[in-house]
């Protein structure tokens, strides 16, 4: 990129830096998620973007930073820890990723959305939430209510994420798992890491273990999932976009080999793992900030009940698997 270029894009990515560090600062001190205040202050600074000074930095930090961002999770996930988790449960998480996208394709068909929608949100519920929200719609055909799709999802799986870090402990412990068994339904059925973390480690530190474990191994099916969906649909994408899989998915699948094999040194890794942290939370401001309010109100109320659906019928599965275990 060249110095008048870069100079351009400056104010934009430096308010939405800005931005990041206000949400990151209310949720390390009202205990709540960064990524839901990221996108609530983004929403309430749309008018940014009709700034042109602005409009160009937001636009590549909605895009390329959050790209950037999803490339780098992959330096929280081994090959080693994937293998770990034995034939059966591996076969469970990816049973219920392929489960849930199937029935958020057919219930969003169902309540009048389309297939996108339902996509969209299944991919969030069934891998990794907001940061799966955030990488597939970055390979879904461009439209008009993409990214209002995407900040309503997040808004969604987010809280629907803190609602379950307290009671799904709870439910489980009801239904007569053992820790580890309730690490695994943690990990299968929580949407973000955060809440995962949380919720396994209120357990035990068995539960909390396994359930991190599980979730990153969630995470790293991000990879298929998303070179699946762009093959998908490639042929609604403009031909400018039609190059087959995203650099960003090559990125994030390196990152995992690069970890596994040990070649950063621990201060590194750990520097760009937070690196990786703070661009989609930087991501997420300029989805925010090219999203209104107005046009939020839009998405209707079956796409809350698509979305909780999804989430409901994710944990009843797998928790009768589990007890009949």
């Amino acid at each position: 990129m060249k110095y008048w270029q870069a100079a351009h894009l400056m104010p934009g990515v430096f308010i939405c830096l800005i931005v990041a560090t206000a949400a990151r600062f209310l949720s390390d001190h009202y205990a709540a998620p960064t990524m839901l205040f990221a996108l609530l202050l983004g929403l309430s600074l749309h008018f940014l973007v009709e700034d042109e000074k602005a409009a160009a930095g937001i636009k590549f930090a909605a895009a390329d930073l959050l790209k950037l961002g999803v490339a780098l999770l992959g330096l929280r996930i081994t090959l080693t820890d994937i293998g770990d988790l034995g034939a059966e449960t591996i076969g469970l998480v990816i049973g219920g990723v392929i489960f849930t996208i199937s029935i958020g394709i057919a219930v969003s068909l169902l309540f009048g959305k389309n297939i996108k929608f339902g996509v969209l949100s299944g991919g969030a519920v069934g891998i990794c939430g907001a940061s799966a929200a955030l990488a597939i719609s970055a390979v879904l055909p461009a439209s008009e209510t993409r990214e209002r799709d995407t900040a309503f999802i997040v808004v969604a799986v987010t809280t629907l994420s803190t609602v379950a870090m307290i009671l799904y402990p709870i439910l489980g412990q009801g239904l007569g798992l053992d820790d580890q068994h309730i690490g695994i339904l943690l990990g299968l059925t929580i949407h973000d890491v955060a809440q995962v973390v949380g919720a396994g480690f209120s357990v035990s530190e068995e539960a909390g273990n396994t359930a991190t474990l599980i979730k990153l191994f969630r995470v790293s099916l991000l990879v298929p999932v998303i070179i699946l969906i762009s093959f998908g649909f490639r042929n609604q994408t403009t031909q400018n976009n039609r190059s087959g899989v995203p650099w960003f998915v090559y990125g994030f699948a390196f990152a995992i080999v690069i970890n596994s094999l040990g070649f950063l040194p621990e201060p590194i890794r750990a520097l760009l793992a937070t690196i990786s942290t703070w661009l989609l939370v930087i991501g997420i401001v300029g989805i925010g900030m090219k999203t209104s309010l107005k046009s939020l109100g839009k998405v209707g109320g079956a796409a809350l009940g698509i979305v909780c659906l999804e989430t409901v019928l994710l944990f009843a599965v797998v928790a009768i698997i589990l007890a009949l275990s």
